[in-house]
């Protein structure tokens, strides 16, 4: 699959992708239907892409005007492509973390602005890693979140999420289910949604 930078600084500019590695990069069209979701909160922001693999994620952040991105990748196929990617896109504020995501939220929190969930389907990644970053001080106040999982595991999905992420924006496309999430500071006097 032939991946490329959509919009900004490196619009055009062509990615590079493993093959034949059970990668499976975002597609163009989504991306571009994500990208406009998030354009009022990209400038500026501090972007975690927790499952980077190619980088696409992160990397069309940075060229919209984030200010940082980290590239959260343990794959050594999809790392050496990760790096290429950096490299070729020559942007500011790319970071790339050799690492397990489980091993990334157990060092020392940094809030970020916007989280990219796009992990290996059929493991349950997302919903495990969405309350790690929760309970771990990963989350802005008003963070927002990309959650990318199979179709299938969408109607149970919100149920097992913090009880303080709301959906801003779903869509199903091709058996996969794209949701981006905005999280809610609790208010004093609330506990898990509820008066005290």
């Amino acid at each position: 699959m032939s991946l490329r930078i959509i919009a900004g600084q490196c619009r055009g500019r062509r990615l590079k992708t493993p093959t034949g590695t059970g990668l499976r990069p975002t597609p163009d069209r989504v991306r571009e239907t994500l990208f406009n979701w998030l354009a009022p909160y990209l400038p500026g922001a501090r972007i975690l892409d927790l499952f980077a693999g190619s980088g696409a994620l992160g990397l069309e952040a940075l060229s919209r005007g984030a200010r940082e991105a980290a590239l959260v990748e343990r794959d050594r196929a999809h790392l050496a492509i990760l790096r290429e990617n950096v490299a070729l896109c020559g942007l500011p504020g790319a970071t790339v973390h050799a690492v397990d995501a489980l091993a990334y939220l157990r060092s020392s929190p940094s809030p970020f602005d916007i989280v990219f969930l796009d992990p290996p389907y059929g493991q349950g990644w997302v919903p495990r890693v969405a309350q790690l970053l929760e309970a771990g001080g990963w989350l802005a106040g008003a963070a927002l979140i990309y959650g990318e999982v199979e179709s299938a595991a969408a109607p149970g999905l919100p149920a097992t999420l913090p009880a303080n992420w709301r959906v801003m924006r779903e869509r199903i496309s091709g058996g996969v289910s794209y949701n981006l999430y905005a999280r809610e500071a609790e208010t004093p006097g609330q506990v898990s949604g509820e008066e005290v």
